[in-house]
């Protein structure tokens, strides 16, 4: 049997606050957004947290204009999955770098938030792990938000955000990258696949400009979905690359 086939194991749900952290509006939407719907039905609280803007992300629209647009259907968007709290960072989109300084407004982020569990975006050089290459702003970001969370635990990292009652926080236990091709974990989302679509569809300016127009929401989704449910034993899926913090 081949890797691609293996089975996933169900990620764990005993958990009540999840931070998701991503580069750009409609990264979760295109990732794990069916799964965040599944989670606020159980009651659980996720906050969204956007790096950028997307606003370089419309060939046809300034990046002024883009970046209202966007900010607005990402708020729809997370509302359509029960979010209703989205923040964004404004950082310039495209030209994201690893380094301290995303760190360190990655680290004031959690602390601010203090999640159980934080979720990002594969942050892998492919994301196949062949030859589909991920971009730079998914790679710096997931790569930042690894070591935001260990930083926001250290009162000696950033200590300057100590400040009006903000405290270290080290209550991460888990950071899950969603659609990695080194993904061990998944969730069922098959009864919430169809808020997922629902959520990528609020991203209409976006979605407009990819293209000749013809791109089908659904069928990219089930496309992604499909084979993850496959290797969880049910309909959809989401699967993730967990990395444990509850060890540490």
């Amino acid at each position: 049997m081949t890797e691609a086939l293996e089975p996933l194991e169900p990620v764990t749900e005993d958990w009540q606050r999840a931070l998701a952290i991503v580069a750009h509006p409609d990264d979760l939407e295109f990732g794990p957004a069916a799964a965040v719907a599944r989670w606020t039905g159980q009651g659980k609280q996720v906050v969204y947290c956007l790096v950028t803007s997307g606003e370089a992300g419309i060939d046809g629209m300034p990046p002024a204009r883009a970046r209202q647009v966007r900010e607005q259907e990402q708020r729809d968007s997370a509302a359509l999955v029960g979010v209703d709290t989205v923040d964004f960072l404004g950082l310039p989109d495209g030209i994201l770098e690893y380094g301290v300084a995303l760190r360190r407004e990655l680290a004031a982020v959690v602390r601010r938030h203090r999640p159980d569990i934080v979720i990002t975006n594969n942050f892998r050089e492919t994301w196949d792990g062949g030859l589909t290459l991920n971009q730079a702003d998914h790679i710096a970001v997931g790569r930042a938000t690894l070591d935001a969370v260990r930083d926001a635990g250290n009162r000696w990292i950033f200590p300057e955000q100590l400040i009006d009652g903000v405290e270290p926080w080290n209550g991460v236990r888990q950071v899950w990258a969603a659609s990695s091709p080194r993904s061990k974990h998944g969730v069922d989302t098959t009864e919430t696949f169809d808020k997922g679509v629902a959520s990528l569809l609020a991203h209409e300016a976006y979605l407009t400009g990819l293209g000749d127009g013809s791109f089908d929401a659904q069928e990219f989704l089930e496309g992604g979905a499909r084979p993850v449910g496959t290797r969880l034993g049910v309909r959809y899926g989401t699967s993730f690359e967990v990395f444990h913090f509850d060890l540490w």
